[in-house]
């Protein structure tokens, strides 16, 4: 098994604009340091790195599997990352590049792409392939969301 590095990214507070670092992996819920506000979780992994960063998520994460070579792609990315920031705090949002990572293709039997996959604690809810309209994927995302206490 090849080593992981789990990169931290830097995000800016929706509230009140603090930058704060946010890791691949973590327990619970990343809030900002000066606000407490929930922040937009979004991620790259690799094959190497999918376990921690997705399969041991304390949130329900959406898997994005993608290539950079993909105009589809490219245009559900934005309104991916938007979805993630509006919905800070009850989902994680996990990029995957196809071409560089065929085991976490082999795993959700991805044959096209985009391949959007929603999954709780590990567990496929739902999966989408291909590209629809933010308000689409706002729909599709939220009617799949798991419920939480």
């Amino acid at each position: 098994m090849s080593e992981t590095t789990h990169q931290a990214t830097k995000v800016e507070c929706a509230n009140c604009g603090a930058k704060n670092r946010v890791p691949a992996v973590a327990e619970g819920v990343p809030r900002c340091g000066k606000c407490g506000t929930p922040l937009r979780w979004v991620v790259d992994a690799s094959d190497a790195e999918f376990e921690a960063v997705v399969d041991r998520s304390s949130l329900p994460v959406l898997v994005d599997v993608w290539a950079p070579w993909c105009g589809p792609c490219r245009m559900v990315s934005p309104a991916l990352e938007k979805l993630a920031g509006e919905l800070a705090g009850q989902l994680k949002l996990v990029k995957v590049n196809a071409d560089d990572n065929p085991d976490v293709s082999r795993r959700f039997e991805v044959q096209a792409i985009p391949t959007l996959v929603l999954l709780d604690q590990g567990e496929v809810v739902d999966k989408q392939i291909g590209a629809l309209p933010e308000h689409q994927l706002r729909s599709w995302v939220e009617s799949k969301l798991p419920r939480r206490p």
